[in-house]
Parts: structure tokens; sequence; C-alpha cells
């Protein structure tokens, strides 16, 4: 691996580390499932990831019921973060948009909400 390359790959891992240390550290706000889900009504989730959020309108759209908070949140995040970082956050103008004006315990209540809806979310082990 070049030099660069190596420096870009740790720098990349470092940010990482750093955003999880972050969301564990700072982790004192007890998610909130009925604020989670009025943000989900009042956001229109379901105009995309349809009925409980578990029957996207189309397959461009993940079904999100019953997925781990942890990864919903980080998810979230990245789409605030998006355009201001291409090389460390989701680029979807429609996700970004939706996302702005929400705060981190918003986002992990959303998280957590999403994380209590049944799915049909396949975990492979």
């Amino acid at each position: 691996m070049k030099p660069s390359k190596a420096l870009h790959s740790s720098f990349k891992a470092a940010c990482a580390a750093a955003a999880l240390i972050g969301m564990t550290v700072g982790g004192a706000h007890a998610a909130d499932v009925s604020n989670g889900k009025a943000l989900s009504d009042s956001h229109n989730c379901a105009a995309c990831h349809g009925p409980n959020l578990n029957k996207p309108v189309s397959g461009e759209y993940p079904r999100l019921a019953g997925q781990h908070a942890t990864y919903i949140y980080w998810a979230l995040r990245q789409y605030q973060i998006g355009g201001n970082n291409p090389n460390f956050g989701r680029n979807n103008a429609i996700m970004a948009a939706q996302v702005q004006s929400l705060s981190q315990s918003d986002l992990k209540d959303l998280a957590a909400y999403i994380q209590s809806l049944d799915g049909s979310l396949v975990l492979k082990k």
C-alpha cells in the first residue's frame, strides 16, 4: 500500500473510532421511543420506507424496522455530515434534508423507535 493511501486509511479509521467513542461517551441521553415515533410520523419516513418502516415503496429504499439502533443512529448522523465531508458522510439529498434539523438526541430517539419495530429484517450469522 502506498504511504499516502495508508495514511488516508488510518485517518478514516481514526475518525470512525473517534465518532463511535463520542457516541458512547456522550450517551447519557436515554432514548425516548415515543418521541422517535413522533419524529418518524412528522418526517413522513413511511412515504419511502413503507408502513411500519418495513415495506419500502421501492427497492432503492431499505427496510428499517428492527434494525439495530446504533447502526440507524450512525447512518442518520452520516447523512447530516454527508455534504460537508464526502469521505466520511453519506450522500443522499433526500435523507440529508430529512435529518438536518434533528438533534443527536432526536436521532437516538428515532433509532430506538426503529429498533423497537417488528420487521422482516434478516440478520445473517
